[in-house]
């Protein structure tokens, strides 16, 4: 019997990291949750997840140690999936409360709903609830080679959010979603990396099918490093 998939969950304090780790053991992953670098070197792959602010996301990675490592990590190719806040650590730059510095694994940075819409009107800010994902027109990475695999473009997810990412090479950028007229990525890849706005932890099946799909990305990887 093989031995199973091993992930490590980051925590840097984003919270919901139990959700993660359920939505893990549903896709066969076993899922540890850790701060240590340590750990997120040996595993076969990483979930960044988290809620808050990307400045003190930063100082909670540094503190450990584990900006390092997950730089190492993604030099490596080790698969790296990141939610909500774990996609816009990825940026190099922020604008939260104040300008700060990323991972800088994905060159971009993390902008602000405005304060009206495309119409004028106030815009509720954070954006709050299910919202569709589309395609993105441009991409270099087809949804068939992500998580978004088993996706149908515009299904349904979960947003928390009052930042969302703007990377420089905006051929990253596999899925779009709007809000108050305000088109945004919802989905990035980049080699080994893959991360949503979105949280597929709290959007029911079609949520849990991006975990599912991710292992079976995992696997042939890991049983290769494995021998």
């Amino acid at each position: 019997m093989s031995e199973p998939l091993r992930a490590t969950i980051v925590d840097f304090g984003g919270g919901n990291l139990y959700n993660v780790r359920r939505a893990c053991a549903q896709a066969s992953i076993d899922a540890t949750i850790t701060a240590s670098p340590d750990d997120a070197l040996r595993a076969d792959a990483i979930s960044l997840p988290g809620i808050g602010a990307m400045g003190e996301a930063m100082k909670s990675l540094e503190s450990t140690g584990m900006d390092v490592a997950l730089r190492e990590i993604a030099a490596r190719g080790t698969p790296i999936f990141g939610v909500c806040l774990g996609m816009q650590i990825l940026m190099s730059e922020g604008t939260e409360f104040a300008p700060h510095t990323g991972l800088g694994l994905l060159p971009g940075k993390v902008i602000g709903f405005p304060r009206e819409d495309t119409k004028g009107v106030k815009l509720r800010v954070p954006h709050i609830g299910w919202n569709s994902v589309e395609r993105a027109a441009g991409a270099a990475t087809s949804w068939s080679d992500t998580p978004l695999a088993a996706t149908s473009p515009g299904e349904h997810f979960y947003f928390v959010h009052s930042y969302y990412v703007m990377p420089q090479d905006f051929s990253l950028v596999v899925a779009r979603s709007s809000y108050g007229g305000i088109e945004f990525p919802s989905a990035i890849a980049s080699g080994n990396i893959f991360a949503c706005q979105f949280h597929p932890e709290r959007s029911g099946p079609a949520g849990l099918d991006l975990y599912r799909q991710f292992a079976a990305r995992i696997a042939p990887q890991t049983a290769a490093s494995r021998g």
